[in-house]
């Protein structure tokens, strides 16, 4: 199921997008731009990628207990992209989707959420899973799993990560 619009036959789904992008894009940050530029294509249905709305519940925590973004306005960022109600956002999760995400997560040695994300892709038959995460890069071979954010900027979030966080 796709919100805010019917997905027609001929939308063929390119890929999925991860929650560390949803984060990326919502808080201030080196890598931001990038990340919102990427976003904007996704939510316009310019580029035919499903974004799981659950990412946005992962995306909120992240915000708010990793990167110490403040909880109204993390709430605010997230509200306002989910408001666009856009054909990108994913609302399936049913028994058997769980099932092979946990196979996904065992197979690959990934994280369930990441399991998740690759079942959905497979589901659509999409050839793309669209992640920050490089564990996920080394593991999944059977799809292109792409970092959108150009490796320099991508260089400069995580330093700016390390001397902001201490991570």
């Amino acid at each position: 199921m796709v919100l805010g619009g019917i997905q027609h036959e001929e939308d063929r789904i390119e890929g999925v997008v991860d929650v560390g992008l949803i984060v990326v894009s919502h808080f201030e940050n080196p890598a931001q731009d990038h990340a919102l530029e990427f976003l904007k294509e996704v939510l316009l249905w310019k580029r035919k990628c499903l974004i799981p709305l659950t990412a946005f519940l992962g995306a909120y925590h992240i915000l708010t207990n990793y990167l110490k973004v403040e909880r109204a306005s993390a709430y605010k960022a997230l509200k306002k992209t989910l408001e666009t109600k856009s054909p990108a956002f994913y609302a399936d999760l049913d028994v058997e989707a769980v099932i092979e995400s946990l196979t996904n997560a065992m197979g690959y040695r990934i994280e369930s959420w990441d399991g998740y994300v690759v079942a959905i892709a497979r589901t659509h038959s999409a050839s793309i899973v669209y992640t920050l995460d490089k564990q996920m890069r080394k593991r999944v071979k059977d799809l292109h799993v792409i970092n959108p954010i150009p490796e320099d900027v991508f260089e400069k979030y995580n330093e700016w990560l390390r001397k902001n966080l201490g991570q």
